[in-house]
C-alpha cells in the first residue's frame, strides 16, 4: 500500500499562509449609541470589530456603554457572563484612524446636526479611511439621509462604498438596508450580501433614496401623531395606545420619538424637507419647540414623556 503523506504546516495554527476570512476585521468610525449598537452585532456574530473614536474618554465612554448594554442583557436572561466576555475581547477602541489598516469593513457612524457639515464631513473622513485601507477594503456609511454617491465621489475607487443603515431603533429588528450607489460594483454589493447574513441579519436592498425606507416611514410617522396632537384630536396617551393596539406597533409614534432622540428626528425630517419639498416633512412645531428646549427624550430625561433611569415614568411633558 502506498503511504500517503501530508504536510503538517496546513494544519498548524501559525500558518500563516492560511485563506483569510473574507470578513475577518470590521472597522467602525464613531461610537456613540448607533456606533455600539453595531460593533456588539458585529462583535456577537464572532468578528474583531475596530473603532475610531475622538478621544481617549470617547473610546472608554464608548466600550462602558457597550459593557451597560450587555449587562442589561445578563440582567434579562439574554446572556451569559461568558459570552459578554467574549464579545468585549473582539471590540477595541483607537483615536487614530491608522489601526483601520486591514479592516475588510468601515463603516462611518458619525454624527452631525448641520446637513452641509454632514455631507463635508463625511466625504473627508471617506477619504482619510481610503488612505488608511486597502482598495480591497468596502467603504459603508450608516446615514439614513445622506446618499452614498454623494460621499464617495471624490474617492480614488468609488466602485467599494455603499449604504449600510443597521436598525437600532427596535433591539429585535433583524434587518439592514443596504443601498447601491451609482458606482458602487456588483462584486462589492455581492459581498456585502455575504457580510449581512453572516451577522445573521436580513438585507432589505434598497434604491438610492434619502431616508430609505424605515426613516421615511418613521419620521412622517412621529411628524404626523406631533400634527394631530397639536390639533387636539386625541391625546398623547392614547395615540400611543391607538399605535401600540390597533397597529400593533411595539410602540407608539411619542414614544418612538423619545428613544430615538427628537433632536435626530427634527435632522431627519429637514434634510427629506429639503431632498423634497414636501410639507409632510415639514418638521411639527411642536417637535421644533421641544428640541429648542433640548427635550431630546431618553437620553436626557425629558421628551414627550419624562424617565428616570432610562425607564418612562407616568409624567407627560406636553
Amino acid at each position: 500500500m502506498s503511504e500517503i503523506v501530508e504536510a503538517i504546516e496546513q494544519y498548524g495554527l501559525s500558518d500563516k499562509n492560511r485563506p483569510k476570512a473574507q470578513f475577518g476585521k470590521i472597522g467602525i468610525v464613531g461610537c456613540g449609541s448607533v456606533g455600539q449598537t453595531i460593533a456588539r452585532i458585529i462583535s456577537t456574530s464572532g468578528m474583531d470589530v475596530i473603532f475610531i473614536e475622538l478621544s481617549d474618554e470617547r473610546v472608554e465612554a464608548a466600550i462602558k456603554g457597550i459593557e451597560q448594554t450587555l449587562d442589561d442583557m445578563i440582567n434579562h436572561w439574554g446572556m451569559t457572563e461568558g459570552e459578554k466576555r467574549s464579545i468585549l475581547s473582539r471590540i477595541h477602541g483607537y483615536v487614530s484612524c491608522s489601526a483601520l489598516s486591514g479592516a475588510d469593513l468601515v463603516i462611518e457612524a458619525i454624527k452631525s446636526k448641520i446637513r452641509e457639515q454632514r455631507v463635508s464631513q463625511r466625504k473627508e473622513l471617506f477619504k482619510k479611511i481610503e488612505s488608511q485601507v486597502s482598495p480591497d477594503t468596502i467603504i459603508a456609511t450608516n446615514s439614513t439621509t445622506v446618499v452614498i454617491t454623494e460621499l464617495s465621489s471624490e474617492l480614488i475607487h468609488k466602485d467599494r462604498c455603499v449604504s449600510l443603515h443597521f436598525s437600532t431603533s427596535n433591539p429585535g429588528a433583524n434587518i439592514v438596508e443596504a443601498v447601491k450607489g451609482l458606482y458602487t460594483s456588483d462584486q462589492v454589493y455581492a459581498n456585502v450580501q455575504k457580510f449581512i447574513k453572516m451577522i445573521g441579519r436580513k438585507m432589505v436592498p434598497v434604491e438610492e433614496s434619502p431616508g430609505l425606507l424605515s426613516v421615511r416611514l418613521f419620521a412622517t410617522l412621529i411628524n404626523e401623531a406631533s400634527d394631530i396632537l397639536m390639533e387636539s384630536v386625541g391625546s398623547m396617551e392614547d395615540i400611543d395606545m391607538a399605535a401600540r393596539v390597533s397597529l400593533g406597533f411595539p410602540l407608539g409614534p411619542f414614544e418612538l420619538a423619545d428613544k430615538i432622540g427628537l433632536d435626530k428626528v427634527v435632522r431627519w425630517l429637514d434634510n427629506l424637507y429639503n431632498e423634497f419639498g414636501d410639507m409632510k416633512y415639514k418638521a411639527s412645531p411642536i417637535l421644533r419647540k421641544k428640541v429648542r428646549a433640548s427635550q431630546n427624550g431618553r437620553s436626557v430625561g425629558k421628551g414627550f414623556y419624562e424617565y428616570k433611569d432610562g425607564r418612562k415614568i407616568t409624567t407627560k411633558t406636553y
